[in-house]
């Protein structure tokens, strides 16, 4: 069955975002920033092999992948658009072994799962629209630490979404929070 991709840019000009017409994942996103990290995923191993690839996350039903500068994005974004169909219509594992079941770091207080259910259920989707995810890292005294994967990682705007967009939404939700931090990974 042909595999239909569509190319979508993202807010981050090193990053393009490609929807498929497959689900990849059931659930959340998985990154790699690297080959070696992607042992369990033939996929993005695929797509690394693109020359000028030097990052991939895989979502629901789109993948991102992130440049080594801009002008290798037009060769890159036609063979990845190649490898994807390639890989996809014949079949080939997106990833092999389970997939992780809990992306967000540990949730073990009343204000963590607040703040997990508004990401899932509000932020998060609104996020993959630009080919990123948002995890949840921690909750510190008053501070929540996140995560930014895939076309959110390295955006110029992203500390402004981060403050401006999550902060305030997280802050007028649950009281308990005055700040949001990002977190490398």
């Amino acid at each position: 069955m042909p595999v239909q991709v569509s190319l979508e840019f993202t807010p981050n000009p090193d990053t393009l975002k490609y929807v498929v017409s497959e689900t990849l994942l059931e659930r959340g996103a998985l990154e790699f920033r690297t080959v070696d990290e992607a042992d369990d995923a033939p996929l993005a191993q695929t797509l690394f092999a693109v020359p000028g690839v030097k990052a991939v996350m895989i979502g629901r039903d789109f993948v991102t992948i992130t440049v080594v500068d801009q002008d290798v994005m037009m060769e890159a974004n036609t063979a990845v658009i190649d490898a994807l169909k390639r890989h996809l219509e014949a079949g080939e594992p997106v990833i092999t072994g389970v997939p992780p079941t809990n992306e967000h770091g540990a949730v073990d207080d009343d204000v963590s799962r607040k703040v997990v259910e508004i990401l899932d259920a509000q932020i998060r989707p609104a996020v993959a629209m630009d080919g990123g995810d948002i995890v949840f890292d921690r909750f510190d005294g008053s501070v929540v630490y996140l995560q930014l994967k895939g076309s959110c990682s390295g955006c110029p705007s992203s500390m402004a979404t981060l403050k401006h967009g999550i902060e305030q939404r997280l802050r007028m939700l649950v009281p308990e929070v005055r700040e949001v931090q990002a977190v490398a990974i």
